[in-house]
């Protein structure tokens, strides 16, 4: 296959779409690190902040990594067009895979992110789930006594 000056090209849509994205990922995580300083300014529960710090940390270094790779990639990209002007087809070639292989260790790293993410709201979706279902035992219990004085 005869790659053209073209192929890399189409290649710098799809970079910066996604370097767009790491970037709302990495402001979305930032705003939830801002909020849960607040928070434990203003009540420090040692035991809810050490998990979520835990998790934080680990994907706010996910997400480095994930802008690191897409920035490589696309450098790599611009390096493939400059050697495909100057000739150099077999070197651009080898540039070219590198930068598809960086754009594909970038998006692994968003979707091992995405998991955590997930699993982080998952997290917090059980926490309100188990104040509802305890606040619904309570009142269960408290209808059943109401119900039996009668």
């Amino acid at each position: 296959m005869e790659l053209q000056l073209s192929t890399p090209a189409l290649l710098f849509s799809a970079i910066t779409l996604l370097m767009l994205a790491f970037t709302n990922r990495f402001l979305a995580i930032a705003s939830l690190i801002r909020g849960l300083h607040k928070k434990f300014k203003d009540n420090p529960d040692e035991q809810l902040v050490v998990e979520q710090l835990h998790n934080l940390r680990r994907r706010l270094s996910l997400i480095k990594n994930m802008q690191l790779f897409g920035v490589f990639s696309f450098l790599l990209c611009i390096i493939c067009m400059y050697l495909l002007f100057r000739g150099y087809t077999m070197a651009a070639n080898w540039v070219f895979v590198g930068s598809m292989g960086s754009l594909l260790i970038a998006l692994a790293l968003s979707l091992i992110e995405i998991q955590i993410s997930t699993k982080a709201l998952n997290l917090e979706l059980s926490d309100m789930e188990d104040v509802f279902a305890k606040r619904s035992s309570t009142l269960d219990t408290f209808f059943r006594k109401e119900n039996k004085k009668e």
